[in-house]
């Protein structure tokens, strides 16, 4: 965390951008942040695993103010649906405007199991991308939605006390 703080402390300090309109972020509506989650099919799970947080790429779809998808017995799974809350990012940008936009739903995992509802499900048409064995689908219920919109700042105008830090050996 202590690293973290540096760099956004750096980031306040370098030159981001010539113009200060461009560094603007919208905080974006529920509304949006939903519609913008149904543009997109592929996001990013985190949960807690033992003693350390995980993330796990995931493929998933909207239903009705929830997130959906679908996976196979092991350690995403096991993780997702136990006690610890879960979250979701997914994020996009458009590559003619250079606008992007980033998305973190907060909220509980549960297994779908009721015979009506796995059949809805079903109906979602949720295929994963990697192939397998995925029989379990697992709903999340969110607490917290937000999300941002922002311009994509060019990568030439990007500096901050680390760039002129020398590597390690591990790089």
């Amino acid at each position: 965390m202590r690293l973290w703080k540096w760099l956004v402390a750096g980031r306040r300090l370098g030159v981001m951008s010539t113009n200060e309109q461009d560094d603007r972020v919208e905080e974006l509506s529920s509304s949006d942040c939903w519609q913008l989650l149904r543009s997109v099919s592929v996001g990013r799970l985190a949960v807690w695993v033992e003693d350390h947080p995980d993330i796990f790429p995931i493929n998933y779809k909207v239903d009705r103010g929830t997130l959906v998808f679908r996976t196979g017995d092991g350690t995403k799974l096991r993780a997702a649906v136990g006690e610890t809350p879960v979250a979701i990012e997914a994020d996009g940008v458009d590559p003619q405007t250079g606008i992007a936009w980033s998305i973190v739903i907060k909220g509980k995992a549960a297994p779908v199991r009721d015979t009506d509802e796995v059949l809805d499900t079903v109906g979602l048409f949720l295929f994963p991308w990697e192939g397998g064995k995925k029989e379990h689908f697992v709903r999340i219920t969110p607490d917290v939605v937000t999300g941002r919109r922002f311009k994509v700042t060019p990568p030439l105008t990007w500096w901050t006390p680390l760039d002129q830090a020398t590597r390690t050996g591990h790089e």
